[in-house]
């Protein structure tokens, strides 16, 4: 065996066929941050948790910050609570910075459900920790000897900053997470004394918090996988398990009929927008960002015309992507698998996307879109040019519709494929965590 395991999903099935005398109902922890959709990676792990209610599991999610998603409402789905802000949100400053590193009422919360779960039928699924549950939840179900999966939707688990991105130089950060010339770098969006923190957390993450004792891990593209993949354990399984798209087949929209270029997000320094505005303003084309966020007023300053929506629901997303010419998707810092470039692609919308970001897996270069170099104005501005041509636009949106629906990331093969993951990883001889066991 190699020292660095990578299960296909193929062999995740096949593990899954092999276990013995296993229960077919499992005990399924969702961890997460929020327990209402605020961006991808919450939606994925609730609209996961009623989907594998949906199919007979008992599921739990484990979150902070209120509200509750009305389809968790509706589900069979147990939502416990700790009730508290998210760091960034309360008005109390020392007790978040402290919640932050070590979050104690959710340690007493885990360990309140995990008395009552059987270890060899349940499965911990954390998505986000970082932003209010701290890494407490992975070090109490670890000493509990459950076994604990992650998925990657960010960088956090390596990266004190989640991004390996420099915000006030506005780029990548090529530095090794922790290390000296890491910690002495002010690389952080809100100043070194803040950098300092996010140093401190990362070390209790790594030793207290356990996270180095995990051995499973789902990640969503290759591109975030490379990345990652120095930082994991030499004897870690590597899942692959793409996030689902939530869109429902129909025939594709007709993009040469649409004039306007969008893009959907949190609108940040990191997330390009600017960049998208300056092009946008040079070829004096339509423009609509679905979002909203702290350079709002830039972007706006820049290119006065731009149509910013806030924030919409899914449905109300994929309303304002039937009226697109073309998806922009300019982030400047590394992506695990933005959700918006696959349901363009499913409504027959071609992209555009950088070249060093993951988004570009969703992409055939030339043919259902296109790359353009990362933070390169020029190149974008002449990406963006191309696809005000109709025919373009409309060959290559339906190029997009075509390969995604070929084989469609739905929530029943999502579903399907975390089922065989957790199987795979409950079949296992050893119980994850019993040799790094914490005190």
């Amino acid at each position: 065996m190699t020292a660095f395991q990578n299960e296909t999903i193929a062999e995740c099935s096949a593990a899954a066929s092999l276990q013995r005398g296993r229960p077919e109902r499992l005990t399924i922890l969702i961890v997460n941050d929020f327990a209402h959709v605020n961006g991808g990676a919450a939606e994925v792990a609730l609209s996961s948790a009623a989907g594998l209610a949906r199919r007979g599991h008992k599921v739990s999610l484990v979150a902070a910050v209120a509200p509750i998603a009305s389809d968790l409402r509706d589900s069979s789905v147990q939502v416990v609570l700790t009730d508290q802000y998210d760091i960034k949100s309360d008005p109390r400053r020392l007790r978040a910075a402290i919640q932050g590193i070590w979050n104690h009422r959710a340690e007493t919360t885990m360990d309140r459900l995990l008395r009552d779960c059987d270890p060899r039928s349940t499965i911990v699924h954390v998505h986000g920790w970082c932003k209010a549950l701290s890494s407490s939840v992975v070090r109490q179900a670890l000493r509990l000897q459950f076994r604990v999966v992650v998925t990657l939707h960010d960088y956090f688990y390596a990266c004190p900053s989640g991004g390996f991105f420099n915000f006030p130089q506005k780029k990548i950060c090529p530095l090794t997470p922790l290390s000296a010339a890491c910690i002495l770098e002010n690389c952080d969006r809100d100043g070194y004394v803040q950098k300092l923190w996010r140093v401190m957390r990362q070390e209790v993450q790594n030793t207290v918090g356990s996270f180095r004792d995990i051995r499973s891990f789902i990640t969503l593209s290759d591109f975030s996988e490379n990345i990652l993949r120095p930082f994991f354990p030499p004897n870690a399984t590597v899942y692959r398990v793409p996030n689902p798209i939530n869109v429902t087949r129909r025939p594709p929209v007709d993009v040469g009929n649409n004039r306007t270029f969008i893009a959907a997000g949190r609108i940040s320094a990191e997330k390009g927008l600017t960049l998208l505005a300056q092009a946008a303003a040079d070829l004096n084309c339509h423009l609509t960002l679905i979002g909203d966020g702290p350079a709002r007023q830039e972007v706006s300053s820049i290119y006065p015309r731009t149509q910013i929506t806030g924030w919409k629901s899914r449905d109300e997303v994929t309303l304002q992507l039937g009226l697109a010419r073309a998806l922009v998707f300019p982030s400047i810092w590394y992506e695990a698998q933005p959700l918006v470039v696959g349901q363009a692609a499913a409504l027959g919308i071609p992209a555009i996307v950088p070249d060093r970001c993951a988004a570009r897996e969703w992409v055939l270069d030339g043919i259902t879109g296109w790359w353009f170099e990362s933070g390169n104005f020029s190149d974008l501005k002449d990406k963006m040019a191309r696809l005000q041509d109709a025919e373009t636009a409309r060959k290559m949106g339906q190029a997009a519709y075509e390969l995604y629906w070929r084989d469609p990331n739905t929530m029943t093969k999502h579903l399907e494929t975390l089922e065989s993951c957790y199987e795979s990883i409950l079949s296992r001889d050893s119980v994850e965590g019993r040799s790094g066991k914490a005190s």
